[in-house]
């Protein structure tokens, strides 16, 4: 049992972050004891405990190992071969007190010192853990460091303090039973059929890529002649889909039910044609405003639906209050004939608000908050969380976005160079669990873009990791049955770990996993549906 203190203002965030790393904890009570104690620099509690780690960068009076370096901001630290951004302050300490090789990357001057003083271990750490978290569930990391899980990594760099000081840990990862990770496929359609579209702006860029920048693509070699037969081919052919003599080439959802057969996917669809909607200042720009409403394509949605696809809601003014939120959620739940239960914003649009607003209307769930311009973890982890502004809701955090990778306004990849990019992302979400969420867009498989074979050798890898592949809503199920789970107690006694912990059913959903470390690289894993009492060796 992990004891913490904190500042009344941070028992929010303390809260979340242990719903994150699941592990026995609680504030400190005068009456317990605890092996660990965590708190931060404000704060002194250290009691009899075996391990103390102290968060922050202020220097106390009665600190043995005070920190000696100015305050940085902004920093990047490293730590066994993975960097820790720091949003917040950070101060270093004394070079001959760190073991934990916590240093700053430019200067390599330790972030962390240890401190032991009879059968207690004092660690420091010189920055604010609880401040770094609201920092990434709230605003997110910038896009220059997209590629980095700082939160998970913060919960790994924690755990190994412990089990390094010779206390195991008990935790329930975030892996589902019988699988490494999560992986959630998702699509937003924004452009279902290109007989919805005249003389307008996607015309017009569907017209010159498919042409002149397929043209130049293949000069440059990155793109095949098949493929740039296929964009001309389609160019041709497009007074004959509007005459409704050729097939429309954009409607893929057909296309998807036999890319993902057997698994699950989720498609967002937009409530109403030609509606920009708003901005937090005003109108929003006019080509937001998408050529076709739900209703037009009631027909495939409800196919999707009998083919076990899920249909979400891609929200205009959703975001912005809870009557649009209701109106757009309503629009789609009876288009759908299912109830909806989760959105994405289109174009992304999101702020702090924004799930207060959601919860409201009835969503459970919500994926908008990602980069358009770059790819990997904008609030740090793979695991969804509850924003602060909400009580029930989940955010889904997006990693994977096709038009980041590739659009030449984004990222611009060839695609060898994408798929090492997605390629280290699915490594991490080996190591560190969670849910991988990816973003395919409705005509993304089509004439002019022409991604679906980058999408399927993606899935093939995906499938190759032991993924489980849910709909976004069967997987917030499952993070709500983990975040259900209570451990009753963990004691050692003889040599042994008793552990009994219980959670919600989840009966159509994999069960959970108690993982017990007991040194740094070595674990027992003990899956369980509902509640387990065991007992495991300690060695």
């Amino acid at each position: 049992m992990i004891g913490v203190v904190a500042r009344p203002e941070q028992h929010d965030i303390v809260s979340e972050f242990f719903e994150l790393f699941k592990t026995p904890w609680e504030f400190c009570r005068q009456d317990a004891t605890y092996r660990v104690v965590l708190q931060g620099d404000h704060e002194v509690a250290h009691g009899s405990a075996e391990l103390v780690l102290i968060y922050g960068t202020r220097r106390r009076a009665e600190d043995a190992d005070a920190p000696s370096g100015p305050l940085r901001r902004n920093a990047m630290l490293s730590w066994k071969g993975e960097r820790i951004p720091i949003y917040g302050a950070a101060v270093t300490f004394p070079s001959e007190r760190n073991v934990l090789d916590v240093l700053l990357e430019d200067t390599k001057q330790p972030v962390a010192s240890v401190t032991r003083n009879g059968g207690q271990t004092v660690v420091r750490v010189g920055y604010d853990l609880f401040e770094e978290v609201q920092y990434l569930l709230t605003r997110g990391q910038p896009a220059a460091q997209a590629a980095i899980p700082a939160l998970d990594v913060h919960i790994a760099f924690m755990r190994c303090c412990i089990v390094e000081c010779g206390i195991p840990v008990v935790e329930i990862p975030p892996v589902p039973e019988g699988h490494r990770f999560i992986v959630c496929l998702t699509h937003d359609v924004d452009h279902p059929a290109i007989r919805f579209h005249g003389l307008d702006h996607t015309m017009g860029g569907f017209l010159y890529r498919a042409l002149i920048g397929s043209v130049t693509k293949a000069l440059r070699g990155r793109l095949s002649l098949a493929a740039l037969r296929r964009n001309v081919v389609a160019a041709l052919k497009l007074p004959f889909v509007h005459l409704g003599w050729a097939d429309d080439f954009w409607l893929s959802f057909e296309r998807y039910l036999a890319i993902e057969h057997g698994l699950g996917s989720t498609f967002f669809v937009i409530p109403h044609k030609s509606d920009a909607g708003r901005t937090l200042h005003g109108r929003a720009p006019r080509f937001r405003a998408a050529a076709y409403g739900v209703a037009d394509i009631a027909d495939h949605v409800r196919t999707l639906v009998t083919g076990g696809s899920e249909i979400g809601l891609h929200g205009i003014d959703a975001w912005l209050d809870s009557s649009h939120a209701s109106a757009e959620r309503e629009t789609v739940s009876r288009v759908a004939r299912v109830p909806t239960a989760g959105s994405r914003m289109h174009w992304l649009y999101f702020d702090e608000r924004a799930p207060e607003y959601l919860e409201a209307a009835g969503f459970t769930y919500d994926s908008t908050f990602g980069y358009t311009d770059a790819v990997g973890f904008r609030a740090g982890t793979f695991q969804a969380y509850k924003p602060f502004t909400a009580r029930h809701l989940l955010e889904l955090p997006l990693h994977v976005m096709d038009t980041a990778l590739f659009y030449p306004s984004r990222l611009n990849l060839a695609q060898e160079a994408a798929s090492e990019v997605v390629l280290a992302i699915v490594e991490k979400a080996e190591h560190y669990g969670g849910a991988l969420t990816v973003n395919w867009h409705d005509r993304s498989v089509a004439p002019e873009r022409l991604w679906d074979d980058f999408y399927i050798d993606l899935i093939a890898t995906l499938k190759d990791k032991a993924a489980w592949f849910p709909t976004a809503a069967r997987a917030i199920s499952w993070f709500r049955s983990r975040r259900s789970a209570r451990f009753d107690y963990v004691r050692q006694e003889n040599g042994a770990l008793r552990i009994k912990v219980s959670s919600a059913p989840c009966e159509d959903i994999p069960g959970l996993t108690v993982r017990v470390h007991t040194q740094p690289a070595t674990f027992t894993d003990l899956p369980f549906r509902g509640t387990l009492d065991a007992q495991v060796a300690l060695t």
